[in-house]
């Protein structure tokens, strides 16, 4: 399921007694998304204890997700929802496979050992009491999938990624986390988080790993020098013929370097190595070391280029 896309809403609890009216507008949901082009599954929160309402739709990339959300069957089902009192607590919430979460969520997937389903809910519930004292706390769902009734999904929503790591570093969290464990078929795991500089954070038996120092170091030359190359080449004669004194025209450059490179370039050099970098797939033997062949290519292939084309050498182009 590479590159899989999966939309998640929340939704407002409805009156008492009304529980059958979102169980029967889910089903008609999840009937006019399986029939759209990609479909993988779906999963629902039903809103059991303190968890939210809501329902998530996985597709098999990000295209065929939008075709469904951009539909007009889409479109009419929530406006049913709507009618029925089915109202969107949060907008949509769309998570990429590989891509990290936006700041203040927290997914997490479970498979939960078969008869202990109880016993599950009974530890997450204790979870989102726990996290709902913390401050920015939104809401939390249990999605549990309509395919497979052992593979759940909980997203954590807190108001900024700083107020969900307290929530994920507190005592509170740490004490529940064993009782939690027990009753995995395989302990949890967190949806990869990146930084701006390719480094990747992954939790693992409740530990959290980090990209290694020398792969980051990499990554960052990797896209450090044909940027500076290339600004170089075309941004510092131009800022010549305006007449900036060096030091100057190096600062410039330099700004707009670590523009491109914090939202561009690292970004999408961190998704295109993302297994390489990765702390716990990238740590496999062959996964590592062709990772880090590909990466010398790239070295070299970006030398012999600066070296061999005349038109890119900005040496060529000062008096």
């Amino acid at each position: 399921m590479s590159g899989s896309a999966t939309v998640v809403t929340a939704y407002h609890r409805l009156a008492s007694g009304s529980g059958d009216t979102f169980q029967e507008w889910i089903t008609r949901t999840v009937d006019a998304a399986k029939v759209e082009e990609g479909y993988v599954g779906s999963s629902v929160s039903d809103g059991s204890g303190p968890a939210d309402c809501g329902v998530s739709h996985t597709f098999t990339g990000i295209e065929n997700l939008h075709r469904w959300l951009d539909s007009p069957e889409y479109a009419q089902v929530a406006e049913d929802g709507a009618a029925r009192g089915v109202l969107a607590k949060s907008s949509d919430l769309v998570l990429v496979e590989g891509i990290p979460p936006p700041p203040g969520i927290g997914v997490y997937d479970h498979t939960v050992v078969a008869g202990r389903q109880t016993e599950f809910l009974r530890t997450q519930h204790l979870l989102i009491n726990a996290s709902s004292h913390f401050s920015g706390y939104e809401g939390a769902l249990l999605l549990r999938s309509i395919q497979d009734a052992t593979r759940w999904k909980s997203v954590l929503r807190f108001r900024t990624e700083q107020q969900l790591a307290v929530w994920m570093r507190s005592p509170q969290r740490a004490e529940v986390l064993p009782e939690l464990r027990a009753e995995l078929a395989e302990d949890f795991t967190e949806t990869v988080r990146s930084t701006p500089f390719g480094t990747i954070f992954r939790t693992e038996n409740g530990h959290t790993r980090v990209t290694p120092n020398w792969k980051t170091a990499m990554i960052v030359l990797l896209v450090l020098y044909p940027t500076v190359m290339t600004l170089s080449r075309f941004l510092g004669p131009v800022l010549d013929d305006f007449g900036a004194p060096p030091w100057l025209s190096m600062w410039l450059s330099q700004i707009v370097s670590v523009g491109a490179m914090t939202w561009f370039l690292m970004p999408a050099a961190t998704r295109w190595f993302g297994r390489w970098l990765d702390p716990i797939d990238g740590a496999k033997r062959r996964t590592n070391i062709r990772g880090t062949v590909v990466v010398l290519g790239v070295y070299a292939a970006t030398l012999a280029l600066f070296a061999s084309v005349r038109w890119l050498q900005f040496w060529d182009y000062f008096d």
